[in-house]
């Protein structure tokens, strides 16, 4: 098993993160972690779905999976598999809550367009 550690340059001009949490985002990943003693980190990822061809995959991770890639933001690593990095990199993931409804919403630089209910998306020509 491999894994690849990212670990974001303070200097962001000179390489801009693959993704960031905003504090919310990472105080409520910091939450899920502390409640599942079995959990190492958050995995992010996408799968094909959807009206518009894709979705967000996210889950704790339990386990370092062969080709991930893990980036380090503050105490929290975020495992990526290799596949979705293209999809997701430079996304910023915030934690937003709605009225009674709590849900991860992606910034997302990569998104051409979104379905209209908003749960898949399709990306630019890699």
């Amino acid at each position: 098993m491999t894994v690849q550690t990212y670990l974001p340059n303070t200097d962001s001009q000179s390489q801009p993160s693959l993704v960031q949490l905003t504090p919310v985002a990472l105080e409520h990943v910091r939450e899920q972690l502390a409640r599942q003693s079995s959990a190492i980190g958050l995995r992010l990822g996408v799968k094909s779905s959807g009206c518009s061809g894709w979705k967000y995959d996210i889950s704790l991770a339990e386990s370092v999976n062969d080709g991930d890639i893990a980036v380090q933001i503050d105490d929290v690593t975020v495992y990526i598999d290799s596949a979705s990095i293209e999809f997701v990199k430079g996304t910023q993931i915030d934690f937003v809550r709605e009225g009674l409804n709590r849900t991860f919403r992606f910034n997302n630089p990569n998104i051409e367009s979104e379905c209209g209910c908003g749960e898949s998306f399709s990306i630019k020509s890699l």
